[in-house]
Protein backbone atom coordinates (compact mmCIF):
# COMPACT_ATOMS: atom_id res chain seq x y z
CA UNK A 1 0.00 0.00 0.00
CA UNK A 2 1.53 3.62 -0.86
CA UNK A 3 2.34 5.82 1.79
CA UNK A 4 0.88 9.14 2.39
CA UNK A 5 3.24 12.10 2.49
CA UNK A 6 2.60 14.28 5.77
CA UNK A 7 2.97 17.89 4.56
CA UNK A 8 1.26 20.82 5.93
CA UNK A 9 -2.27 21.89 4.65
CA UNK A 10 0.04 25.47 4.02
CA UNK A 11 2.65 23.55 1.65
CA UNK A 12 0.05 21.95 0.21
CA UNK A 13 -2.34 24.71 -0.72
CA UNK A 14 1.02 26.77 -1.94
CA UNK A 15 1.95 23.80 -4.54
CA UNK A 16 -1.49 23.57 -5.51
CA UNK A 17 -1.51 26.96 -6.32
CA UNK A 18 1.54 27.20 -8.60
CA UNK A 19 0.32 24.19 -10.10
CA UNK A 20 -2.90 26.03 -11.05
CA UNK A 21 -1.42 29.33 -12.02
CA UNK A 22 1.50 27.39 -13.99
CA UNK A 23 -2.14 25.34 -15.79
CA UNK A 24 -3.20 28.46 -17.07
CA UNK A 25 -0.22 30.13 -18.03
CA UNK A 26 0.79 26.85 -20.24
CA UNK A 27 -2.73 26.87 -21.76
CA UNK A 28 -2.82 30.83 -22.29
CA UNK A 29 0.38 30.00 -24.48
CA UNK A 30 -0.75 26.81 -26.11
CA UNK A 31 -3.68 29.23 -27.00
CA UNK A 32 -1.60 31.61 -28.62
CA UNK A 33 0.48 29.76 -31.30
CA UNK A 34 -2.18 26.56 -31.25
CA UNK A 35 -5.84 25.53 -31.42
CA UNK A 36 -6.78 22.35 -29.56
CA UNK A 37 -8.06 19.06 -31.26
CA UNK A 38 -11.44 18.87 -31.16
CA UNK A 39 -10.94 14.76 -30.99
CA UNK A 40 -8.73 14.77 -28.56
CA UNK A 41 -9.00 17.47 -25.68
CA UNK A 42 -5.09 16.94 -24.24
CA UNK A 43 -3.90 17.82 -27.64
CA UNK A 44 -3.29 21.00 -29.69
CA UNK A 45 -2.48 21.50 -33.00
CA UNK A 46 0.21 24.42 -34.10
CA UNK A 47 -1.71 27.07 -36.46
CA UNK A 48 -0.05 28.07 -39.71
CA UNK A 49 0.37 31.37 -39.83
CA UNK A 50 -0.88 33.89 -42.68
CA UNK A 51 1.31 36.46 -43.27
CA UNK A 52 0.99 36.93 -46.87
CA UNK A 53 1.50 35.74 -50.67
CA UNK A 54 5.36 37.15 -51.42
CA UNK A 55 7.90 33.89 -51.34
CA UNK A 56 9.77 35.84 -48.46
CA UNK A 57 6.34 35.80 -46.58
CA UNK A 58 5.93 32.29 -47.02
CA UNK A 59 9.06 31.34 -46.13
CA UNK A 60 8.38 33.71 -43.00
CA UNK A 61 5.05 31.61 -42.73
CA UNK A 62 6.66 27.96 -42.77
CA UNK A 63 9.69 29.00 -40.26
CA UNK A 64 7.21 30.54 -37.52
CA UNK A 65 5.39 27.36 -38.24
CA UNK A 66 8.14 24.98 -37.44
CA UNK A 67 9.00 27.27 -34.47
CA UNK A 68 5.47 26.82 -33.39
CA UNK A 69 5.57 23.45 -33.49
CA UNK A 70 8.62 22.42 -31.40
CA UNK A 71 6.93 25.46 -28.85
CA UNK A 72 3.78 23.30 -28.81
CA UNK A 73 5.38 20.01 -28.27
CA UNK A 74 6.73 21.34 -25.63
CA UNK A 75 3.90 23.32 -23.85
CA UNK A 76 2.14 20.42 -24.23
CA UNK A 77 4.24 17.36 -22.32
CA UNK A 78 4.74 20.59 -19.77
CA UNK A 79 1.10 20.60 -19.50
CA UNK A 80 1.00 17.06 -19.41
CA UNK A 81 2.81 17.05 -16.04
CA UNK A 82 0.95 19.41 -14.69
CA UNK A 83 -2.12 17.71 -15.05
CA UNK A 84 -0.51 14.78 -13.43
CA UNK A 85 0.50 16.43 -11.06
CA UNK A 86 -2.83 17.83 -10.11
CA UNK A 87 -3.89 14.70 -10.73
CA UNK A 88 -2.16 12.68 -7.66
CA UNK A 89 -3.22 15.56 -5.80
CA UNK A 90 -6.93 14.70 -6.25
CA UNK A 91 -6.18 11.11 -5.76
CA UNK A 92 -3.89 11.55 -2.36
CA UNK A 93 -0.86 10.89 -3.84
CA UNK A 94 0.74 13.99 -4.18
CA UNK A 95 4.61 14.04 -2.97
CA UNK A 96 5.13 10.30 -3.08
CA UNK A 97 7.79 8.79 -5.49
CA UNK A 98 6.20 6.46 -8.22
CA UNK A 99 9.30 4.17 -8.00
CA UNK A 100 9.64 3.50 -4.28
CA UNK A 101 6.80 5.04 -2.62
CA UNK A 102 8.73 7.53 -0.29
CA UNK A 103 7.64 10.72 0.27
CA UNK A 104 9.61 13.33 -2.17
CA UNK A 105 11.44 16.11 0.00
CA UNK A 106 9.65 19.29 0.35
CA UNK A 107 12.46 21.02 -1.36
CA UNK A 108 12.49 19.49 -4.67
CA UNK A 109 8.39 19.68 -4.98
CA UNK A 110 8.90 23.35 -4.19
CA UNK A 111 11.81 23.77 -7.22
CA UNK A 112 9.76 21.39 -9.44
CA UNK A 113 6.75 20.69 -8.46
CA UNK A 114 5.26 18.27 -10.86
CA UNK A 115 7.82 16.03 -9.48
CA UNK A 116 6.72 12.56 -9.38
CA UNK A 117 9.93 11.20 -8.27
CA UNK A 118 12.52 11.36 -5.63
CA UNK A 119 15.80 12.43 -6.32
CA UNK A 120 17.67 9.02 -5.50
CA UNK A 121 15.13 7.86 -7.66
CA UNK A 122 15.24 10.18 -10.48
CA UNK A 123 19.60 9.70 -10.10
CA UNK A 124 19.12 6.18 -10.78
CA UNK A 125 16.74 6.30 -13.63
CA UNK A 126 18.85 8.78 -15.28
CA UNK A 127 22.16 6.66 -14.70
CA UNK A 128 23.42 9.31 -12.56
CA UNK A 129 24.64 7.35 -9.03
Amino acid sequence: MPKKANFSKDFLAKIKEQLLAKKEDLEQELKAISEPNPANKADYEATFPDLGDKPDENAAEVTEYTSNLTLEITLEKALKDVNEALKRFDEGGYGICKYCNEPINEKRLLARPVSSSCIECKKKLTLEV
